[in-house]
């Protein structure tokens, strides 16, 4: 497994919200159908498709691999979990009951990102740009996503929701906050999906990662220009994942981040899971997460809707 490939959001409102994703900075690409909309990222290529949902949600979550032995293995796994698996010549899905998304586990290319230039910062002692402004305050152009770098949702049965996702699909565990939430990757990011204990499987968020915190800066200042109401937390920086941070809210009310900075997992042998509990499993710096982050304004209404379905 090498990334997310991309996404699927059912959205009551599909014009609105691939509004707010232009302004964000995915890049419209033409659909056939006129309901729904797709987007892409600079590296990630085409990520993220909303089609109409009477209510907010993930319908469909891609992960990438090279091969058919990749998908083979996926699919082994799910039949011993006793999981249903629908198996194509290079594909294989599966639904996880506790968070109601379907996975389907797919052969496609690996993301080649280019490096983006490192900027320079003058520190105590060490003089980068002598007579030099910089980069980041002549920046003009919109920013814009480089990939889709995880997802976080909310499962009613989070015991499961893991077990799918680590010993069916074969993600990895990063760290953990106990009886809460497990950080899982299928690719050298620290985390590429997070479950959380929740009462309704929802979308808690989606997160695209930028080039540095400059970027993670401009970003949500121009968002904040367009509607000040689309802030919800940031900017800080996360303890778990290491990552810098600012979440907005788009008019479903699903929570987008721009991040950056992430830590990354090149050798399994060299990290140790960690378990963390308290503020710090929330943030290392920043401004206290509101009360809507932790429980999203409209949860009771997901709730009834969940119910009545």
């Amino acid at each position: 497994m090498h990334r997310l490939t991309g996404i699927t959001l059912g959205v009551p409102d599909v014009a609105a919200t691939a509004a707010y994703y232009t302004d964000f900075g995915l890049t419209p690409l033409p659909g056939a159908d006129p309901g729904t909309g797709r987007f892409s990222t600079v590296d990630g290529g085409e990520q993220l498709t909303l089609r109409h949902s009477p209510r907010r949600r993930l319908l469909d979550l891609g992960i990438g691999v090279d091969d058919p032995d990749d998908v083979d293995r996926v699919a082994d796994s799910l039949w011993r979990l006793g999981v249903e698996a629908a198996r194509s010549a290079t594909s294989v899905r599966a639904s996880d009951p506790g968070t109601g998304v379907r996975v389907h586990v797919e052969i496609a290319p690996r993301i080649a990102s280019q490096p983006s230039p490192a900027p320079a910062y003058n520190r105590p002692g060490d003089v980068t740009r002598p007579g030099l402004r910089a980069d980041a305050v002549l920046r003009d152009g919109p920013v814009r996503p480089r990939k889709l770098g995880h997802v976080v949702l909310g499962s009613t049965d989070q015991e499961t929701s893991h077990r799918f996702f680590t010993e069916g699909i074969g993600l990895k565990t990063s760290d953990t906050v106990p009886g809460v939430a497990a950080f899982l990757r299928c690719s050298t990011d620290h985390h590429n999906v997070l479950v959380q204990r929740a009462p309704v499987a929802f979308l808690h968020h989606t997160s695209w990662q930028v080039d540095d915190v400059d970027e993670v800066g401009r970003g949500a200042t121009a968002m904040l220009e367009a509607d000040p109401e689309r802030h919800v937390w940031g900017l800080g920086r996360h303890a778990i994942g290491s990552n810098f941070f600012w979440y907005l809210k788009d008019p479903a009310g699903n929570f987008s981040e721009y991040y950056s900075d992430i830590d990354c997992i090149v050798d399994d042998a060299l990290w140790t899971p960690g378990v963390w509990e308290g503020a710090r499993s929330l943030y290392q710096w920043g401004p206290p997460p509101p009360p809507s982050f932790l429980a999203p304004d409209d949860l009771a209404a997901l709730m009834t809707g969940a119910h009545s379905a």
